[in-house]
This record gives structure tokens, C-alpha cells and sequence, in this order.
């Protein structure tokens, strides 16, 4: 797994997550709040906006963090990520500056909110994923 990938995984669960606490239906303990408030499509628009920009600040900062060029919490040191073949992950700081925040910025949100594909990334696509 390169850092593309890498990213790319974690931009789709960014896409996950947003999803499950959006979901009209959903059992999460988000999706049960925003229902609670009992808002129009206009409000829950808004709300499924500052969620997903939560969550992507959210992300990049752990790729960040774990890429060392960020501290978590008092601490700023870099993690070696390895993949499963031992292959080292390098770069993600910069895969994750582009995927987030670079011109596909934002993880290029497609759509109005429909539900991901199986999956899990056609609503969360970083450039060349």
C-alpha cells in the first residue's frame, strides 16, 4: 500500500462516517442527535457541511500527526506505517495536504448527500483515487 492508498482509506471512511451519522435511519448516536433537532432539509444540509468539514480536518490532522509532522496531543515524533509486506508508507503528509485540502480539496465531495456506493468512496474521491 502506497500513501495514495493510504489516504485514500481513510478518506473513505471520512465518506462512512459522514454517511452513518446523516442517515435518516441510522442507529449511531450522531444520527440519533441530528434527528432530535428536528430540522429542515435546508438545516440538515448545513449540519451534513460542519460534520464533513469536521471530519476532514479531523482526519488530516491524525495523517499529520501520525506522519510526524504534527503533534498529537503534547507530543510530536514520526510513526513508521508499514503495510502488511513490511513496504514502509512514506509521503503522507503531502497525499493528505492533496486529498483534503489540495485542489480536489475537501475530499471533492460529489453529489447532495446520497449514500456511497459499496465501495465506499464514490462520494469521498481524493485526486487519482
Amino acid at each position: 500500500m502506497d500513501a495514495k492508498e493510504f489516504v485514500g482509506n481513510w478518506n473513505a471512511l471520512r465518506g462512512e462516517l459522514l454517511e452513518t451519522f446523516m442517515a435518516v435511519d441510522g442507529g449511531s448516536d450522531v444520527a440519533a442527535k441530528v434527528r432530535a433537532l428536528g430540522l429542515s432539509a435546508e438545516q440538515l444540509a448545513g449540519v451534513r457541511e460542519v460534520l464533513d468539514a469536521a471530519l476532514r480536518d479531523t482526519m488530516y490532522s491524525l495523517l499529520l500527526g501520525l506522519d510526524g509532522a504534527a503533534s498529537i496531543g503534547d507530543s510530536q515524533e514520526q510513526f513508521t506505517i508499514a503495510g502488511e509486506d513490511g513496504v514502509v508508507i512514506e509521503d503522507i503528509e503531502s497525499e493528505a495536504w492533496e486529498c483534503f485540502l489540495g485542489e480536489f480539496g475537501s475530499g471533492s465531495v460529489v453529489g447532495s448527500g446520497s449514500a456511497l456506493d459499496t465501495e465506499g468512496v464514490s462520494g469521498f474521491l481524493c485526486a487519482g483515487l
